[in-house]
């Protein structure tokens, strides 16, 4: 069973961040996965692929609004769908 038809294309930017503008619902109701300098990672928050980076949690640090900190890091992003 091929489903990816029914699959919307990944974003070059995408943040799971309801509140942020790059946040996609239809992406999300799949599972992405994100390959950052050929390893998988799953702390990924944000994400562009076109720049090259992917924002993580940095540590337990939390903003004035309670989310958490994050941090940019650069590199080789690629997402797929899992």
């Amino acid at each position: 069973m091929n489903d990816t038809a029914t699959r919307p294309p990944l974003p070059d930017r995408l943040s799971i961040d309801p509140s942020s503008p790059f946040h996609n619902r239809d992406v999300f109701q799949h599972d992405v996965g994100i390959r950052f300098n050929d390893k998988d990672r799953t702390d990924v928050e944000e994400y562009c692929i076109s720049e090259g980076w992917i924002k993580v949690a940095a540590g337990k640090t939390l903003d004035r609004k309670g989310r958490p900190m994050l941090i940019k890091l650069k590199g080789k992003v690629e997402a797929y769908y899992a």
